[in-house]
């Protein structure tokens, strides 16, 4: 996708990090379960992620440094709620609840190994329904990428068959709609996608824990689960939209599937466990994936259809529109524009702009 002397799209770095938040929040997860029910941790993350993100937009409405955070972003518009409303049922509210629900039903290294098929899902929705473009290089990546997740989950004992392990592999196919449904959003403001989706996931979950006879724990769990949540869910998910803008959903599908591995890794200081062959072994196919996806180059004649949206964006190939007297100044800039009729020949990801048949 880039010369080999040029550096890699931002986008790739920002689903690394984004990987790596969540992949962090497992093992501190873990550290809080012990004093709680899962699906109260599920709320209280997800309201940790919700309200910390609405503490930062507020915050940003007054202090200088902060207000890019809120005024250079496209809000949500009316045509996005369709988009909106299926990634909020199916990544907040029907995903958790159905992996609570299996969770209950199979063991554990089941579930680890069940829960990588959430990668599996969002590369094969955005290829299959929405014509993501991809090669063989990309697509041996992606499977290098899956297999040392599965290689670090494995356990020897295999995956059973059971009532419980439908209802994990239903939540990961639940959050592979999310992932490209979520994509179809990546243009606008990502602070308050996600902070939407926390608020109304944290809510559900924390209601259905309560009904079902769970208590609130200590304010000192609540204050380190919610701290937890804003990192490993709610600044992993922006960084995550921002990257599903720069790449689409199957490449940075990819990428966050090496969150597993970033846990693996964070949980040897952390909760004292030891180094083994088999991390090692999920590295080197991690890495040889990174390796197949950072020198992947996409590039061919294609032709951009006349569009008009709205997102962030500077005066570059893409954007050479003229103003109107209510428009913006300066770059980055959000405001409707129409792109054009162009066609042209350059490396490229599935971005906003590059969503084409091949």
């Amino acid at each position: 996708m880039s010369d080999p002397a040029s550096p890699p799209p931002p986008g790739i770095a920002l689903a690394l990090f984004s990987a790596l938040l969540f992949g962090a929040s497992t093992p501190l997860a873990k550290l809080l379960l012990g004093a709680t029910s899962p699906l109260m941790l599920a709320g209280l993350l997800y309201l940790g992620s919700g309200l910390g993100l609405l503490a930062l937009r507020t915050a940003a409405r007054h202090v200088t440094w902060l207000r890019p955070l809120h005024t250079q972003e496209a809000p949500l518009r009316r045509a996005d709620l369709g988009w909106l409303a299926l990634a909020v049922i199916t990544g907040g509210m029907a995903g958790p609840a159905l992996l609570m629900l299996g969770l209950a039903r199979t063991d554990a290294a089941s579930a680890s190994l069940l829960l990588n098929l959430e990668g599996l899902a969002t590369m094969v929705i955005a290829w299959g329904v929405f014509h993501e473009n991809t090669d063989r290089r990309v697509v041996l990546g992606a499977f290098a990428i899956l297999a040392g997740a599965c290689v670090l989950s494995w356990s020897g004992t295999g995956i059973t068959a059971s009532t419980g392990a439908l209802l994990i592999a239903g939540a990961c196919l639940c959050w592979g709609v999310d992932n490209n449904a979520t994509a179809r959003l990546s243009g606008a403001d990502p602070t308050q996608i996600t902070l939407i989706k926390g608020l109304v996931a944290g809510t559900v979950n924390l209601s259905l824990a309560l009904a079902t006879g769970a208590s609130l724990p200590s304010p000192s769990l609540i204050l380190g689960a919610a701290l937890t949540g804003f990192a490993g869910y709610g600044a992993s998910l922006v960084l995550f939209i921002l990257s599903l803008r720069a790449l689409g959903a199957a490449r940075s599908g990819a990428y966050f599937s090496l969150a597993p591995f970033a846990g693996a890794c964070l949980a040897i200081p952390l909760l004292h466990e030891a180094p083994t062959l088999r991390l090692a072994l999920a590295g080197a196919l991690m890495g040889l994936g990174l390796w197949l996806h950072l020198t992947e180059r996409h590039d061919h004649d294609h032709t951009h259809d006349s569009m008009e949206h709205e997102h962030k964006h500077t005066h570059d190939a893409h954007h050479q529109h003229s103003h109107g007297p209510n428009d913006p100044v300066g770059e980055p800039h959000t405001h409707q524009h129409r792109h054009g009729a162009l066609t042209h020949r350059h490396a490229h990801y599935p971005d906003l702009h590059h969503r084409h048949t091949h």
